[in-house]
């Protein structure tokens, strides 16, 4: 495996990364958006992680990972002219680790609206 070049160390430490708070719970990460940095950059971390990463799961998904610092790297595996973000977890956080501590979070149950069961139960 191939470490990333300075210039994208120094990319991904100058970047201001953003918590997914809609995971903090369950998958905690951060993530950095296309649009909202320096695009040449953007496009050599995808590249450099599509080709120097590794395979690896996500529950049935097959990922693409890198690992860097203790951080572990990856994108939604969209083809790179459609890829817009670009995630990071501690590698305690990743699927594999928690897989093998058994610290997998339990699956969530959709619950319907209120307003969607009462029009269900009018039949």
């Amino acid at each position: 495996m191939s470490e990333f070049s300075n210039e994208i160390v120094n990319f991904i430490e100058t970047e201001k990364w953003i918590f997914a708070k809609t995971f903090a719970d369950t998958w905690p990460h951060e993530y950095i958006v296309r649009e909202r940095v320096d695009e040449q950059f953007f496009l050599k971390m995808v590249e450099h992680i599509r080709e120097f990463g590794y395979e690896g799961k996500f529950y049935s998904k097959t990922m693409i990972y890198f690992d860097h610092n203790g951080f572990i790297y990856w994108t939604m595996c969209a083809p790179i002219k459609e890829t817009i973000i670009i995630n990071r977890t501690q590698k305690e956080n990743s699927y594999k680790e928690r897989l093998k501590n058994g610290t997998l979070p339990a699956p969530t149950i959709q619950v319907q609206s209120n307003k969607k069961r009462s029009n269900n139960n009018r039949h």
